[in-house]
């Protein structure tokens, strides 16, 4: 495809340091959360390892978590925020409060009687969601019991992230961002202090998730009181935005989270396999998710509501300038992940997990599914910023045909590549978060052709210099880390500050031969904060 030039605008060259300041702000916080929730899962490792008892946690976990990015961060925010956008630009304060009631009152009864539905039903869910775990009726009541516990976080961390979703409106993304370092606090105090006094441990932490909801919504209601915007519950499904909510969370509901809903479909496949895949897919995951949650998803956090009053002021040119900067910036930062976590996948999980509960045996099959996953992390990214493209427009038809697509390419996926992988060589596992990093292409894919054809995105000049450059940088980075695994193969007979200063060591020299990559191939870090529209 060619570069398209922008057409001429009043602003012939736009600055985006206002972007790069709020995404830098949003990553900065949100990698503490993610440190924190690096440690939080080794202590998981070390107090459940990943048996039965950690497989039965993390369906109790993983649950309330799928929900709360449908209700909170998935097809709500994707819908509110474009609506509240508008009101902001274009109502009085007063008018922005009472949307807010208005939704603050619906989102909750809702909220409250899933919950409530959840808890009653328990064992149904643990049944829809783990079937496998009907063979040991120890793991299913146990499931069952979490649960219970468990399920109740959702009706808070949605809230939560409805009053997020504000002060992002406000452009208050650092209380926001912060936010998931409590819950990565509470899991550890409850890993660290509960779970010793509960059989098994893991109810322990089903308690420490209930605890972390109360206090992060309990953190966020000051900074909404100082806007003025704390909410005063008040049920009027007839109110025009509500309803503007609701036909755009409606589709949404399933095209924006269709992610989630492949790895909740991958638990489901993965009770059936051997006991641990859960566990094992969780470990890989979680290393997986980093690099989206602290840059891809602080962009997207970022973009959405400029990309919002963009089109509201119908400047189709700056919609499509901030998208571009967007992509070059995910580019950057997916494609040396993808090289480091493909490379270093058993050296990461050794040093981060195998202690105490989780063997080594554990750690190889986390490794297989890690570099799995992996594969398709700059797909993950891609779509957590190309999306925005389309909600920014109040369009959610659009990504949900294209959800279903990939979700049915992902089910297929699993078909052709879990079965044979888990016949011959026992690592079924692995087939679920391939068919998954595959289907995610798919995705991302539709999601670009979708916005070209559209009209409202077009690539800027400079791709083919940048694609040349990144290219260069991340083979000299390759070169550097197989050399060095080569040197440093002794990480499992190594102590665990042995195999921390390694580690960092490695990553140290991947990232300085990446970023000299780069300046040496002509990259200019300005181009991040500056991107001419000749």
């Amino acid at each position: 495809m060619t570069e398209t030039p922008e057409p001429k605008t009043a602003e012939s060259a736009v600055a985006r340091p206002g972007l790069l300041r709020s995404s830098s702000k949003v990553g900065v916080m949100t990698m503490a959360s993610r440190v924190l929730g690096l440690l939080r899962d080794v202590v998981f490792a070390h107090t459940i390892g990943a048996g039965g008892g950690a497989d039965a946690f993390f369906v109790a976990f993983k649950i309330p978590n799928f929900m709360r990015r449908l209700f909170a961060e998935g097809a709500f925010a994707q819908a509110f925020v474009p609506v509240l956008s508008e009101y902001r630009s274009q109502g009085t304060l007063a008018a922005v409060k009472a949307l807010i009631d208005r939704v603050a009152g619906g989102l909750g009864l809702v909220l409250l009687l899933v919950t409530a539905l959840a808890v009653l039903g328990a064992p149904l869910v643990a049944t829809v969601f783990a079937p496998g775990f009907h063979s040991d009726p120890t793991q299913f009541a146990l499931a069952t019991d979490m649960i219970r516990i468990t399920f109740p976080y959702l009706m808070l961390i949605s809230l939560t992230g409805l009053t997020g979703a504000i002060l992002n409106s406000y452009d208050q993304f650092a209380v926001p961002a912060f936010t998931p370092v409590l819950l990565n606090v509470c899991l550890i105090a409850a890993a660290l202090l509960a779970a010793p006094h509960f059989n098994p441990p893991a109810l322990g932490l089903a308690w420490g998730v209930l605890a972390a909801g109360v206090v992060q919504l309990v953190f966020q209601l000051p900074f909404l009181a100082r806007l003025q915007l704390l909410p005063s519950p008040k049920l009027d499904w007839a109110d025009p935005g509500v309803k503007r909510i609701l036909a755009l969370m409606v589709p949404a509901l399933f095209g924006v989270s269709v992610s989630q809903i492949n790895l909740m479909l991958d638990t489901i496949i993965a009770s059936l396999l051997p006991g641990g895949s859960i566990s094992w897919l969780y470990y890989s995951e979680r290393l997986a998710d980093l690099p989206l949650g602290v840059f891809a998803i602080a962009i997207a956090t970022v973009i959405l509501p400029n990309l919002s009053r963009q089109h509201a002021a119908r400047d189709p040119g700056s919609f499509a300038h901030t998208l571009d900067w967007a992509l070059r910036l995910i580019c950057l930062i997916a494609l040396p992940a993808i090289v480091a976590l493909v490379i270093l996948a058993e050296p990461i999980l050794v040093t981060l997990f195998q202690y105490g509960a989780t063997s080594a045996a554990d750690t190889a099959m986390a490794a297989l599914s890690l570099r799995a996953y992996a594969l398709g992390l700059l797909a993950f990214m891609l779509i957590k910023v190309l999306a925005p493209g389309f909600y920014a427009r109040q369009d959610m038809k659009t990504p949900v045909r294209i959800g279903i697509i990939a979700m049915a390419v992902n089910m297929a996926l699993n078909i052709a590549f879990v079965l044979p992988l888990h016949f011959y060589w026992q690592i079924g596992h692995v087939g679920l978060a391939l068919a998954t990093s595959l289907a995610a292409y798919v995705n991302s894919f539709l999601l670009y052709r979708g916005l070209r054809k559209l009209g409202v995105y077009w690539r800027h000049q400079g791709w083919p210099a940048l694609g040349l450059q990144m290219a260069c940088a991340n083979v000299a980075m390759a070169v550097v880390l197989v050399a060095l695994m080569l040197v440093w193969g002794d990480w499992e007979v190594w102590s665990a500050g042995q195999r921390i200063w390694h580690l960092a060591l490695v990553c140290a020299a991947g990232a300085i031969v990446y970023l000299a990559g780069l300046l040496l191939t002509g990259f200019k870090p300005s181009n991040l904060r500056h991107v001419s529209r000749q």
